[in-house]
């Protein structure tokens, strides 16, 4: 949208030519303004302040939150527009009153509009200048400091950080959906140091620290400690009902859903998987528990007798253990041999009865 007259580069080339070129080497060299569009992340990080730099991804990537993020004051806004280089490839910071200022076309209010909804109104004041504008919008920097939130809450999104802690964020979102697990993950960013828990697990490689939290322990004041403080770009997550797998010697092997429960024990998962089969050896079952942020497994070996017989716990399951009950070898024989028996009787009356006959 800026025009210069043909005769410009003429007269830049060759005026005042000892003295321009003299400097034009003193000065550092820069990506000229016109190739921008080609290097639209270079551009992106040389308009943004260095110390907003680190804004410019955060978390998840832009399409997956732009329908859910409500823009407000002071969020900054990245705006693409190809055919307007007025705006195109420039940041815009909302105002007080919800606003932004843009050239060309003046103020547009953005406060209380998705990034996904501001985009047609930006491109429809455009198309009083530009045929057919075409205009894309991410967040560079967010008005508070963003916690996401995702998969099976009651209102997932972005939230504003403003010191809260998980049971707040949790009660902010409405919770979890009736189908969702009774269990959380957390993620969060290495640079803000590892979640304060026992039991999370860093990742050196992604740069993260993960923890999966149960949401019993959490709302009932079971472990306090888990309440942690929330800090910037962590990502709650929830996903749907867990299963734990029962396999072996029982009556109906396959997944059993937890349901509205936070944990099954491993009678009742037997229990519902039908029971133990007659070959079922009760002293050997194992637990197989997945090793959070691998792809392997523990062994857990249970003696089932004994847990019958009120000697030790019900061990509780956790979402995806696989039981697996042992076939008694021994008694599969002897019941095999057996039922071999027990069928070959009729003939063996026969064959005395006629034996008799003669």
């Amino acid at each position: 949208m800026t025009f210069l007259s043909a005769s410009a580069p003429r007269r830049y080339r060759f005026g005042a030519g000892p003295a321009l070129f003299s400097l034009c080497l003193s000065l550092p060299a820069q990506q000229p303004p016109q190739f921008a569009p080609q290097q639209p992340q270079r551009t992106q990080q040389q308009l943004v302040q260095p110390a907003q730099q680190q804004l410019i991804n955060p978390g998840p990537e832009p399409n997956t939150i732009r329908p859910d993020y409500v823009l407000g004051p002071n969020d900054q806004i990245f705006i693409r527009a190809p055919r307007v280089e007025e705006i195109d490839q420039r940041p815009f910071r909302i105002d007080a009153d919800g606003f932004i200022t843009l050239p060309l076309v003046g103020r547009i209010r953005a406060g209380g509009l998705t990034v996904q909804s501001l985009e047609p109104v930006v491109s429809q004041r455009l198309s009083e200048y530009v045929r057919d504008p075409q205009v894309f919008i991410t967040v560079v920097q967010f008005r508070s400091e963003p916690v996401f939130v995702t998969g099976n809450f009651r209102a997932p999104g972005i939230y504003p950080l403003q010191g809260r802690t998980l049971v707040e964020m949790l009660t902010a979102v409405g919770g979890l959906q009736p189908n969702a697990s009774r269990r959380i993950r957390i993620t969060r960013r290495a640079e803000y140091g590892v979640i304060p828990l026992p039991n999370a697990i860093s990742d050196p490689d992604k740069k993260i620290s993960v923890v999966e939290i149960s949401m019993r322990s959490l709302m009932e004041d079971v472990s306090p400690a888990e309440d942690i403080k929330l800090q910037p770009y962590d990502i709650i997550s929830a996903t749907g009902a867990e299963r734990v797998y029962v396999s072996g010697e029982v009556t109906k092997p396959g997944p059993i859903d937890f349901g509205e429960r936070d944990s099954i024990s491993i009678t009742q998962a037997v229990t519902e998987a039908g029971g133990l089969t007659n070959n079922a050896r009760k002293a050997q079952v194992r637990v197989l528990r997945p090793i959070l942020g691998t792809s392997r497994r523990a062994e857990i070996d249970i003696d089932l007798n004994r847990v019958l017989e009120g000697k030790d716990v019900d061990f509780p399951l956790q979402p995806n253990d696989v039981v697996y009950v042992a076939r008694d070898t021994k008694r599969s024989v002897l019941t095999q041999a057996g039922s071999t028996f027990v069928g070959s009787i009729p003939y063996m009356i026969v064959s005395i009865a006629v034996a008799g006959l003669l």
